[in-house]
C-alpha cells in the first residue's frame, strides 16, 4: 500500500491545475489518477511475470502521449541523448526515419548512404518483424530501441511492400554520419541534395552553392533542390534554407493552442542564386521541414515543385527536458505555408507531377529523310547572317544517374526556362 501511496504522490505532482478550475473537474481528475494507481498496483502484484516499476511507468507515459498523435512520445535518458546526437548529424543505428501505423513500423524515409538505404528499404515499407519477432504491440520507442544495437551487428527485418510478398532483409548496424547537404554540377545546372535538416544544414547549403557558383560562373542556368526522401528535422533550419532563396515575405507560420501562441517567420533580403530558376524535387518521403521549404517556395512562386505528393506532416514538436529523467516530445503547434495552407495529411501537391520511372533507350527504325530523296535541294547559301541556331543545350554530366527520371525532367525544365529567357531577351 505504501508503494501505491508513493505512486499517487508522484502522479499528483505531475498535474498542474488552474486556480479557476471547477472543483468537480479536479475531483474527476484525481479519481482517474486513483484508477491508474490501482491498476498499477495490481499489475505489480498479480502479473504472471515480475515487472519493473520504471518500465511500467515509462510505458504508461508513452501510451498517454502516443494516443495523442504519432509524433508525441516520451524519451528516456538514453533516447534523449541519442536524439541530441542525431540533431548534430551523427548517431548509431540503421539510418531510417520511421513512424507507427496500423500497429506496424512504417518507413517514412531511408537516409542516403546508410545501411537501410543500401539494403534497399523504401518509403512506405512496413516493418512487421524484427529478428523474427512481431512488432505488433510495441510502441514506437520500443521498436526503435530494438533496431539499435552494437555497430557491426546484424538485424533481420521482415518487410511488407505493396505489390510484393513479405520478404526479409538483413541490415548491418553502423554509425550513421549524416552529411545533410551534397552537391554536384549537371552541365550548367547546379544540383543540391538535402537529406535532413540538422544543425549543419544551412551552413552546408551556403557552402555547396558557393562552390557550384564558383565552378559555373555566369553559365549557371538554375538550381535543382532535391528534397526527396528527406524526413525533415529542425524548424529553424527549414526557415533558414527557405530564406536562402527568398528576398522577402512570410516563410511559415505556426499556431499553437492559445491565441497568443501564433508565430510568423519572414525572409530577409538576399537570394543565394540571385533569382535564377529553381526546381524542387519532392516525393512521399519528403516530410515536415522539407514540406515547409517546398510550400514556402511554391507559394512565393520562387520554384517549380516537381515529383509526387509529399508525406503530409504539418505539425511542430517541442522537446521538453524533464530534469533527472529524459524529455518529452510533444506536438505543440501546427504550421501553415505563406498562403495559409495546412499540409497536415494532404502534403504538398507538386506543380508538375512526375512519377519515378526507368529511362531506357530504344532503337528507332530507319526512316527516309529529305536528304535521301532524289533531286533534293541543297541548303540555302549563307546570306551574311548566321542562320545556325546557337547551341543552348545543357550537356548532361557523366555523373548524373541515368535511371533518375525525375531529376532528368527537372534538368530539362531548367534548360527550357533558360532557352525561353534567352529568346525573349533577344
Amino acid at each position: 500500500m505504501r508503494n501505491l501511496i508513493k505512486v499517487m504522490s508522484v502522479l499528483t505532482l505531475l498535474v498542474a491545475f488552474p486556480a479557476t478550475a471547477p472543483a468537480a473537474s479536479n475531483e474527476e481528475t484525481f479519481r482517474q489518477l486513483e484508477l491508474f494507481g490501482d491498476i498499477f498496483e495490481r499489475v505489480r502484484s498479480f502479473y504472471v511475470d515480475e515487472t519493473a516499476d520504471k518500465e511500467l511507468i515509462e510505458s504508461a507515459i508513452n501510451g498517454m502521449l502516443q494516443s495523442l498523435d504519432p509524433h508525441s512520445s516520451y524519451l528516456n535518458e538514453e533516447s534523449f541523448r541519442d536524439m541530441q546526437v542525431q540533431t548534430r548529424g551523427e548517431f548509431g543505428g540503421l539510418g531510417i526515419e520511421v513512424t507507427l501505423e496500423q500497429g506496424f513500423v512504417r518507413v517514412v524515409s531511408p537516409i542516403d548512404d546508410t545501411p537501410a538505404a543500401r539494403a534497399g528499404l523504401e518509403t512506405g515499407d512496413f516493418i512487421t518483424h524484427l529478428d523474427g519477432e512481431s512488432v505488433l504491440g510495441l510502441n514506437l520507442a520500443d521498436a526503435v530501441e530494438k533496431m539499435r544495437g552494437r555497430v557491426g551487428s546484424d538485424i533481420k527485418l521482415t518487410i511488407r511492400r505493396e505489390g510484393r510478398e513479405a520478404f526479409d532483409v538483413t541490415v548491418t548496424r553502423d554509425v550513421i554520419r549524416i552529411q545533410s547537404v551534397r552537391s554536384r554540377v549537371e552541365g550548367d545546372v547546379a544540383y543540391l541534395r538535402v537529406t535532413a535538416f540538422n544543425e549543419q544544414t544551412d551552413i552546408g547549403v551556403k557552402r555547396e552553392i558557393a562552390k557550384m557558383r564558383d565552378e559555373l560562373g555566369d553559365s549557371m542556368l538554375g538550381l535543382v533542390l532535391d528534397l526527396r526522401r528527406n524526413p525533415g528535422g529542425l524548424l529553424d533550419q527549414a526557415i533558414k534554407v527557405s530564406d536562402a532563396f527568398l528576398e522577402r515575405g512570410e516563410i511559415v507560420s505556426t499556431r499553437g493552442r492559445g491565441d497568443n501562441d501564433a508565430q510568423r517567420f519572414n525572409a530577409k533580403q538576399g537570394d543565394l542564386i540571385d533569382g535564377l530558376p529553381m526546381v524542387v524535387l519532392i516525393n512521399g518521403g519528403s516530410a515536415s521541414a522539407s514540406e515547409i521549404v517546398a510550400g514556402a517556395l511554391q507559394d512565393h512562386r520562387r520554384a517549380v515543385i516537381m515529383g509526387t505528393q509529399s508525406f503530409g506532416k504539418g505539425s511542430v514538436q517541442t522537446i521538453m527536458p524533464i530534469p533527472g529523467h529524459g524529455a518529452m516530445r510533444l506536438t505543440t503547434a501546427a504550421y501553415f505555408t505563406p498562403s495559409g495552407r495546412s499540409i497536415q495529411k494532404t502534403g504538398v501537391t507538386p506543380d508538375i507531377e512526375v512519377e519515378q520511372a526507368r529511362v531506357e533507350t530504344t532503337t528507332e527504325p530507319s526512316r527516309v529523310r529529305e536528304e535521301d530523296l532524289r533531286n533534293a535541294r541543297d541548303g540555302d547559301a549563307n546570306t551574311g547572317e548566321d542562320a545556325t541556331e546557337p547551341d543552348t543545350s545543357v550537356p548532361v554530366a557523366s555523373n548524373q544517374d541515368s535511371n533518375d527520371y525525375q531529376l532528368a525532367r527537372a534538368i530539362d525544365l531548367l534548360k527550357g526556362i533558360s532557352l525561353y529567357n534567352v529568346r525573349v531577351t533577344n
